[in-house]
């Protein structure tokens, strides 16, 4: 189950700097994913070996003055209630105002662990300053500063002892989830799926705090389907509803085998569908997107291909990834949904013999060996497939740290090419012989 931070605050305490600083910086922590800035609110993040999700609430906020408050007190609430950890931040050099003593208390109802983070402290006359923000009644405070990154590591080493560990699961059915902007199809699809014979479904609550488990097995499929789409009433997050309908995404793809994504064919694939692509990308998942209202389109002999190249272009590097097209609303390729999550499944449980790995791939790096570099020539003897969730293979050679990335490029290519690893990340690593 994913552990999620979330970064909470009135404007300007230096939320989006915190969230920049874990999500991007190179020392313990891996890289965001690209897109449009506005439009990356989470990114993933880690600290001593824990991966986590990191939301900056800050994005989420619609700028105009009468809901800004409003949006800022929901967007709390939806953090009480979805992440792991909260990071409640304060600025020193403002003190405690009006708005932050609202937020202290809506946090002090809330059950979650709450770290109080206290910006700007460049220089050490300012912690006197900081203690004042202990009136808040959250605890411990953690004083920082998110510019040079200082204080930090202490925070986090905090966070960390509030993950949930949960114990992994062997399940034998795979687990496939729908996600996607909000009113694109999701419930409509599962409804499709499911709506006629609902005596075959059962919905088991699951264990990632209330998302919905449906056991679906008919028409010779047998799988369990995490349905994030009606998980609550949304009258309470009008603002919000996109930070919500994330918050709940991420649970769903951590937990999953194969992610749906599914897009609306009118608006086309936007930033935040992006975001949602290498996330799962990321965390090792099979990929499908979906192109929903696709009656909605006048069409004509290219109009699909060109709409797959237009998706593909936006989700590059990572393009080896099956796209259908449906009509939930007219029932047209619903169940092509499914069949093609179930390929997918199989591509990301692929195992290739070591001998065959070897007779395909060495013939190919003979005749186009990585370019040499300061005059030394890379040579890779022996190739094997490492166990894992999804396809990761070694390269054995004698001078890996030659090899650039662009290389790496053509071979996973060229595993693609000739064995069906289509919606499955593929891993590849050279390494000293």
């Amino acid at each position: 189950m994913s552990n999620i931070v979330a970064i909470v605050g009135r404007p300007n305490v230096g939320k989006s700097t915190l969230y920049n600083r874990l999500t991007e910086s190179r020392k313990a922590i891996v890289d965001d994913f690209s897109g449009v800035t506005r439009d990356r609110h989470y990114g993933t993040s880690e600290w001593i070996d824990k991966k986590f999700t990191v939301i900056d609430t800050g994005g989420y906020v619609a700028n105009s003055d009468e809901i800004f408050e409003v949006a800022i007190r929901e967007q709390v609430l939806i953090a009480i209630e979805e992440a792991t950890v909260i990071l409640f931040m304060v600025d020193v050099t403002t003190g405690i105002t009006d708005l932050d003593d609202e937020i202290a208390s809506l946090l002090r109802k809330g059950k979650k662990p709450v770290c109080v983070v206290v910006n700007k402290l460049d220089n050490n006359a300012q912690l006197a300053d900081a203690t004042e923000f202990y009136s808040l009644g959250l605890g411990e405070i953690y004083t920082i500063s998110s510019m040079t990154g200082s204080g930090t590591g202490e925070l986090l080493d905090e966070v960390v002892k509030h993950f949930e560990d949960v114990p992994f699961e062997e399940n034998e059915r795979p687990k496939y989830a729908i996600i996607g902007r909000p009113n694109v199809g999701k419930s409509s699809i599962i409804n499709a799926l499911i709506g006629q014979d609902r005596n075959i479904v059962t919905p088991i609550a699951g264990t990632t705090r209330d998302s919905i488990h449906i056991h679906y097995n008919q028409y010779g499929h047998d799988f369990m389907l995490i349905d994030t789409a009606g998980m609550r009433k949304k009258t309470k997050v009008k603002e919000n509803i996109e930070f919500y309908s994330v918050m709940r995404t991420i649970k769903a793809l951590e937990e999953a085998d194969v992610v749906i994504i599914m897009i609306d064919a009118v608006e086309g694939l936007e930033a935040q569908d992006v975001n949602l692509f290498h996330l799962a990308e990321k965390n090792k998942k099979g990929v499908v997107v979906v192109v929903n209202k696709w009656d909605l389109i006048e069409k004509n002999n290219k109009t699909i291909k060109v709409f797959e190249e237009q998706i593909r272009q936006k989700i590059a590097p990572f393009t080896d990834v099956p796209i259908v097209f449906t009509s939930v609303l007219e029932k047209q390729r619903v169940l092509k949904v499914i069949e093609t999550a179930n390929q997918v499944y199989e591509n990301r449980a692929r195992k290739i013999p070591t001998s065959k790995l070897n007779e395909v791939m060495l013939p190919i790096i003979e005749k186009y060996p990585p370019p040499s570099l300061k005059g030394k020539y890379v040579k890779i003897k022996y190739i094997t497939q490492i166990a894992g969730t999804s396809p990761m293979f070694a390269f054995f050679c004698n001078l890996p740290q030659y090899v650039k990335e662009p290389y790496y490029r053509f071979i996973e290519n060229q595993l693609r090419a000739n064995f069906d690893f289509s919606g499955a990340p593929v891993q590849v690593w050279f390494r000293q012989k």
